[in-house]
Order: structure tokens, then C-alpha cells, then sequence
């Protein structure tokens, strides 16, 4: 049987994980080795960022919230439940703009919350 040379396909190989490694410093995007254990590590920081970043603007929406809400005299736990009761249905990050940029329309809600309280 005649014996198989897998020159090619690894050739292949080694310039598609290269490719990727591409503006990495130093050996990380020259090597084979280097660069496909970063590139490995990398993949899997980018995927675990990306739930990661979800939470992270969540937190952030929350807290502007509650600083809009503190403002006009009123708990961030309080202002959501009379939300709720008032069938206003906003997502936070709608509501976390509305504070940074339209403080009167915010505080028009806010009274539309403490209404329904």
C-alpha cells in the first residue's frame, strides 16, 4: 500500500490558523504552535465576552436607571414595580437612555410609576 503524505493538507492548515493570528506580536503570528495556542485561548475569551458583555451593559443600564430614579426621589426596586403595575412596558436599556438624554420624558415615567404604586 502506498504511504500517504499529508504535506498539503497540513500546509492548509497551518496557513488558516496563521491567517487568523495575523496582528498578534511577535512569534504568536509567525509560529504554527504559538499562534494556535493563542489563537485557541482568544477563541475561547471572545466567546465567553460575549455573554460576559450582555451582563456587563445590564449592570450599567441598572445603575443609570436607578441614579435617573434617585433623583426624583425614588428606589430602583420601587420604579420597576410601578412599571409593572402600570402595564409601561420599557426594556432597560430604553429606559437607561431616556435617563441619560430626555430627563423630562424620564420624569414624566417616573410619575406614571409612583401613580401606579
Amino acid at each position: 500500500m502506498a504511504r500517504v503524505k499529508s504535506g498539503i493538507v497540513t500546509r492548509k492548515r497551518h496557513k488558516k490558523i496563521l491567517k487568523l493570528a495575523k496582528g498578534y506580536r511577535g512569534t504568536r503570528s509567525r509560529r504554527f504552535r504559538t499562534a494556535n495556542e493563542t489563537l485557541l485561548k482568544a477563541l475561547s475569551y471572545a466567546y465567553r465576552d460575549r455573554k460576559a458583555r450582555k451582563r456587563e451593559f445590564r449592570r450599567l443600564w441598572i445603575a443609570r436607571i436607578n441614579a435617573g430614579v434617585r433623583e426624583l426621589g425614588m428606589t430602583y426596586s420601587q420604579f420597576m414595580k410601578g412599571l409593572r403595575l402600570a402595564n409601561i412596558n420599557l426594556n432597560r436599556k430604553v429606559l437607561a437612555e431616556l435617563a441619560v438624554s430626555d430627563k423630562e420624558e424620564f420624569a414624566r415615567i417616573v410619575k406614571l410609576s409612583k401613580a401606579a404604586l
